[in-house]
């Protein structure tokens, strides 16, 4: 029959949905963790490995000595030190190899906790999990090149803020003499002014490099399927994009491009070289194997300069490190002309309606102050763009839950004619004008800003511990609370405990807002029309239930769109409901509470 293919069809998307779903949260999520573990029990085997070479050395440049791995304290003591002090950056810049190494960002913090560290961006070279970026010249048979292991001395300047640059000054025995300047704004952008001034007795042929460099992929790599770490970079009029996995197995790409900009990304940091925008460059996403680490690098290689005795040339490279924050990284787009460098933000495949939801959010958060109640505001945008859709929606199937008992007697009249028995109920559905596959296009039309707000809940750092009301910290994270320890009554942390615990917490986690979404999503389906068949009827109430623990793991902001969206679907069907005098399960529900019934 016609109604029941459409259940059929309904069924068949929520339980898709649901198994996608399920797939992330007890399959994805469970192999990444696996992988850390994996990494963890090695931790002898990292820890004898020594720093290899610069990965993808580039022509001219001296590769850094072995080294044993070393605490990130020790690190850092090997080599004479310039700080860094801004509003946002803390750090400092080795004089050995003239390297930024050492920074962390002031603003955002490792955990909700505000006296928790801050997060940290660079690491020098020694310690585990090194990430620096580091600007030079190479040539060919021309000796004397600054390399890593040579030690600048600075000319100007203490300590590097953005009123006060720092000189850094190297002369080499062939006669060339390099002078670097250094720069930085408020915020993330470093610019380095290089000058080479050809002070020897033969012409020498130069070009300009910059490098970015990580050892060994960062320990949470794997926690989330959908938001892109690793290479990035906008090179050749294209935005590219290489996974750690990817580029630890294929060895990156190298490309030509006229400007771009290029680095090395994790969720919500960035560490981007841009050369200047009308320079051809050749950029690189380079990989190699040191022990057990693999060595990432992402760089670009200028043009070839001539520098005659006597004279000199200046190359001016920015590079970026920081947090991707969107109004920055456009701000910067603007200033420097840079392509797309809010384009490091992992918009994905929906970018078209990634960015309008995030620059819609952001535009009621500047009015209200708070992202949580940007995402009430958002929900409530798309229902009202929804509506006439929506309304029709539920117009149809609350005539056609009226039209129930109807319904039920024509299949008892009917039953061993299934032929006669759909063209009576087609006829009634055309007496009584409804549309039994009306319910269907609302639901799927969602579908995409659902995964849309998800993704932009994932990726954009200024969700990240943004705070709601009350128990709620962060929007990026899932409900803090859960019914295993009544919700904090009981000084119990399930995380801690061994097996029992950790499964009631990673796989049965169930907080406030999941228990709420769980029950909006039954009132929901209780006041939709039933099904025919048992078996449906009974999968239609099992739905709640299981999308309750789906999504319990998800983020608070996707939980608090979808509950409130639900109780704005309920507001609406019962209005509809009772202005076409059908019982709902609402006034059932005040009726048992007050002992009196409500007139319809």
């Amino acid at each position: 029959m016609r109604d029941d293919s459409t259940r059929n069809t309904i069924i068949f998307v929520v339980c898709s949905l649901a198994l996608l779903l399920l797939y992330q949260v007890f399959i994805l999520e469970p192999a990444a963790q696996r992988r850390q573990a994996e990494a963890a029990r090695k931790p002898a085997a990292a820890s004898n490995t020594t720093a290899g070479p610069v990965a993808g050395t580039l022509p001219g440049v001296a590769a850094p000595a072995q080294v044993r791995v070393v605490t990130r304290q020790e690190a850092a003591a090997a080599s004479p030190r310039v700080t860094i002090d801004t509003p946002a950056l803390q750090g400092s810049i080795s004089l050995k190899g003239a390297r930024f190494d050492d920074l962390f960002l002031k603003q955002y913090r490792e955990t909700v906790d505000p006296n928790s560290p801050p997060v940290e961006l660079l690491r020098p070279e020694g310690a585990r999990h090194a990430w620096f970026a580091e600007f030079g010249w190479t040539g060919a048979n021309v000796p004397g090149l600054p390399n890593a292991n040579t030690l600048w001395t600075v000319t100007q300047g203490s300590t590097l803020t953005p009123t006060a640059p720092l000189s850094l000054q190297y002369v080499s025995p062939a006669g060339l003499t390099f002078t670097r300047q250094i720069a930085i704004d408020a915020r993330f952008m470093f610019t380095v002014t290089d000058t080479v001034a050809n002070t020897g007795a033969a012409p020498v042929s130069l070009a300009p490099y910059a490098s970015v460099q990580r050892q060994g992929a960062p320990a949470h790599v794997g926690h989330s399927q959908i938001v892109h770490e690793g290479a990035i970079g906008w090179l050749g009029d294209e935005l590219r994009l290489i996974k750690y996995s990817k580029w630890a197995k294929d060895g990156g790409m190298e490309l030509p491009s006229r400007g771009g900009w290029t680095g090395i990304t994790d969720m919500y940091w960035l560490a981007a070289l841009i050369p200047s925008q009308s320079e051809n460059v050749r950029g690189a996403f380079r990989v190699t194997k040191a022990g057990e680490t693999n060595i990432f690098e992402a760089n670009y290689v200028g043009a070839l300069r001539q520098i005659p005795v006597g004279k000199q040339v200046t190359e001016t490279t920015r590079f970026f490190a920081g947090a991707k924050t969107v109004p920055v990284l456009k701000g910067y787009e603007k200033q420097f002309d840079v392509p797309n460098l809010n384009w490091a933000v992992d918009w994905g495949r929906l970018r078209l309606l990634t960015q309008p939801i995030f620059s819609f959010l952001e535009f009621i958060y500047r009015h209200v102050g708070n992202f949580g109640l940007a995402i009430l505001g958002l929900t409530v945008v798309v229902r009202l763009l929804f509506f006439p859709l929506a309304n029709k929606q539920y117009e149809s199937m609350t005539k056609m839950k009226k039209l129930q008992p109807q319904m039920e007697e024509l299949r008892a009249r009917f039953k061993e004619d299934p032929a006669k028995q759909q063209q009576e109920i087609m006829a009634l559905y055309q007496r009584e004008k409804v549309n039994p596959i009306a319910g269907c296009l609302p639901l799927l039309l969602q579908i995409p800003v659902f995964f849309a707000l998800y993704k932009v809940l994932s990726v954009t750092i200024e969700m990240r511990h943004a705070p709601f009301m009350g128990w709620i910290k962060d929007l990026s994270a899932r409900d803090p609370t859960t019914i295993w320890n009544l919700f904090g009554l009981i000084p119990w942390n399930p995380a801690s405990t061994p097996l029992i615990g950790q499964i009631l917490d990673t796989t049965l986690h169930l907080g406030v807002l999941p228990l709420a979404y769980g029950f909006t999503m039954w009132l929901t389906t209780a006041m939709s029309p039933p099904v025919g068949d048992p078996m449906q009827q009974r999968i239609f109430k099992l739905m709640p239930l299981l999308f309750m623990f789906i999504m319990a793991p998800f983020a608070v902001g996707l939980l608090i769109y979808w509950t409130w969206s639900n109780v704005l679907t309920i507001l609406q069907q019962y209005v509809i409901m009772r202005r076409l005098k059908v019982d709902n399960p609402v006034d059932q529900f005040i009726a048992r509470f007050t002992g009196k019934s409500r007139a319809a």
